[in-house]
Formats: structure tokens, sequence, C-alpha cells
């Protein structure tokens, strides 16, 4: 199985370090600063997912897009978080924050079943320690072909999903990276299922 490239960004990202250290990623997670990437070599005989946090240098991204692309459509998997404020990514335009938005806009709403999240609550992404919000706050248009898993509020803000490009896939999470939930409740689930399914295919069970 190819190991995955993590992109760094200068400071301790203690989450990230948690994913790789989990039984599941068995040394099969590399981490380089995002800013060699320009000098990389995204091949596929060498990494098989692209692991980017919210916390990276999107400008800088949106000027490797060309690179990003290329690695998906050669059939690499892409996981990126965040709010897009410089696309970087096939078919993604920007962010769009809510405004004025009560606590029925956070209510993240499953509208498919996805391996990455079986088994969690909403309401326990919806709420974290008895607050909403932690979990998504905004929304992004899907590219076509979009499979859109979670949304926000009514009417149904896209949250996460997961298209295709070329013969690779994104999975696009518009909040804090997707390896922070951990916590003592359901959401517990998505890092060991983040990594079977970003291993192993599609089951995660």
């Amino acid at each position: 199985m190819k190991p995955a490239l993590a992109l760094s960004y200068g400071f301790p990202d203690v989450a990230m370090a948690k994913l790789a250290s989990h039984p599941d990623a068995s040394g099969r997670i590399t981490s380089r600063d995002v800013y060699a990437l320009e000098h990389l070599d995204l091949d596929l005989d060498d990494f098989g997912a692209l692991l980017i946090s919210m916390h990276l240098d999107q400008r800088f991204l949106a000027g490797r897009a060309a690179q990003i692309e290329s690695f998906l459509r050669q059939g690499g998997s892409v996981i990126a978080n965040g709010h897009i404020a410089y696309p970087f990514l096939p078919g993604m335009t920007g962010v769009h924050p809510l405004e004025n938005y009560g606590l029925r806009d956070l209510a993240v709403k499953r509208l498919v079943d996805h391996p990455i999240w079986a088994g969690v609550s909403e309401n326990d992404l919806t709420f974290r320690r008895g607050v909403a919000g932690f979990y998504g706050r905004a929304w992004h248009h899907p590219p076509d072909g979009a499979t859109v898993v979670h949304a926000l509020g009514e009417p149904d803000r896209p949250l996460d999903f997961i298209y295709p490009v070329g013969k690779g896939r994104v999975l696009f999470h518009g909040g804090n990276d997707l390896w922070q939930y951990g916590a003592a409740d359901s959401t517990g689930r998505i890092l060991p299922q983040l990594l079977r399914w970003m291993f192993f295919g599609e089951r995660a069970e």
C-alpha cells in the first residue's frame, strides 16, 4: 500500500501526529513542508494520497493547482479541509460563510451514508461540549458529479463531499481538519475509518 503525503506548515500539528501514529497508519504517512511541493514529484509510484490541512498556505497551493490536478487525474486521492479562499482543487470555488445564523443553521445533516462516518452521530458532529459549529459553519459549492455526505441546516448547504477527478478522487471537508476528531463520543470513529477508506478503499467497518 502506497503511503500518504501530509503537507506540514512549520508548526507542530498534534492532530496529524496522532493520525500518523495510529495503528492503522503503520508508518504509511510521510510529512513534507508545503513549500517543498514545487520541488517534489507527486508521483503515484511514491504516494497514493495527499493530506491538506486547513492551516496551509492556500495562495501557494493555488499556484500548484496544476500539479495537484495531475496527481488526481493519475489516480491519487486528495483529502482537503478548511475554507477555500484561493481555489486550488479542480472544480472548487470560494467559501460561503453562514450569515445571521442560528442553531438550526449549524445542524449537521447526513444526506448519504459513507464508511468514513459510519456510526458517527449527527448530533455529535453538530455539538462539541454543548456548543454548535465546531464541525462546520460555512459551505462550498460542490463540483459536478460530487456526492454530498453532510450539509448544514436548511436548505442543505454542502459541508462534506467527495468527487472524482480523472482516475482519482477528492474528499473535501469544509471545516476543521478531519483528523482532529477523536473524542470519547462517536466522532472517535472518524480517524480510524478515514485511514481505512484512504488506504484500503471504500470499506471502513
